[in-house]
């Protein structure tokens, strides 16, 4: 028991080490640029194909393709892998992935490829941010704010708002929707990622954000079980100051008083004679 406890990671830092590790071991045979770009893209074509039906085959074509290029004892490693990811995560929202790219030294100066520090990305956020006064007006009236990022990278800068957000004691996962874009591929992969284990609903872009071209669309789970395509397409959340269901009620108008009943007395016309005769003759008997 208390072997098993040790082997538990205590820090986030221990499970970025533990990945660390377990990409350094498959790279034996090959580039450890190509282990990790194969790693991130295998691991959000399973995220993906777990709820996005409309792209599952194409996908799982894509992930038979690449996982078939390595050994049995090197494949049992990527699901490690992802689970030392999400361990990482499990102690609050931060850029796991830019972290170890960095420190796998996987840069790429050539292709213009310069994560920006997660601390940098935070100090942004919280300058955006404020108090969270702001946001909440937003949200009170129309349930949701969204955010756009044109080169997410790894997808730092949109954690970092997220994390923020929780600070200030707002539920990002509910209030807040992404649309983020890269030109990289693996940008994208390490994007959809992360924010699809933070539940960040967010749709993630491969495309060249100046030709509004678009390749592919990676949507987070969050994004499609919390019917987020709805919600945008409506432009408000359901019970928002917007939906108009929300409005309250107008009192209904008092009813008028009732017009009061007037019965007129008839005069009683006279009885023939032989009448009263009869009638006096039937009363006496009683």
């Amino acid at each position: 028991m208390n072997a098993r406890a040790k082997q538990v990671p205590r820090t986030q830092a221990e499970c970025r080490k533990n990945l660390v590790n377990l990409l350094q071991a498959n790279s034996r045979r090959r580039h450890l640029w190509e282990v990790f770009g194969d790693f991130i893209e295998l691991a959000a074509l399973a995220m993906a194909n777990s709820v996005d039906l409309a792209q599952f085959d194409e996908r799982e074509q894509r992930y038979l393709t690449i996982i078939k290029r390595y050994e049995p004892d090197e494949v049992q490693r990527f699901p490690q892998m992802l689970g030392e990811l999400t361990m990482a995560l499990e102690f609050g929202p931060a850029d796991v992935l830019g972290q170890v790219f960095g420190e796998l030294e996987l840069g790429n100066s050539a292709r213009g490829q310069f994560f920006t520090p997660y601390s940098l990305c935070a100090l942004m956020a919280g300058m955006q941010i404020g108090d969270g006064a702001d946001i909440r007006k937003h949200i009170a009236a129309r349930g949701f704010i969204t955010l756009s990022e044109p080169t997410c990278g790894a997808g730092a800068m949109v954690i970092a708002m997220a994390a923020t957000m929780q600070a200030q004691g707002i539920n990002y996962q509910h209030h807040l929707h992404v649309t983020a874009q890269d030109i990289d591929s693996r940008g994208v992969h390490m994007a959809y990622l992360q924010l699809s284990l933070l539940h960040i609903p967010a749709v993630i872009i491969l495309g060249n954000t100046l030709l509004v071209e678009e390749r592919e669309r990676w949507y987070t789970p969050a994004h499609i079980l919390g019917l987020w395509s709805q919600k945008l397409r409506r432009g408000y959340a359901l019970g928002s100051a917007l939906d108009p269901a929300s409005a309250p009620v107008p009192a209904p108008a008092p009813a008028p008083a009732p017009a009061p009943i007037i019965i007129e007395r008839l005069p009683t016309p006279p009885l023939p004679v032989g009448r009263t005769a009869v009638l006096g003759a039937q009363i006496s008997l009683f």
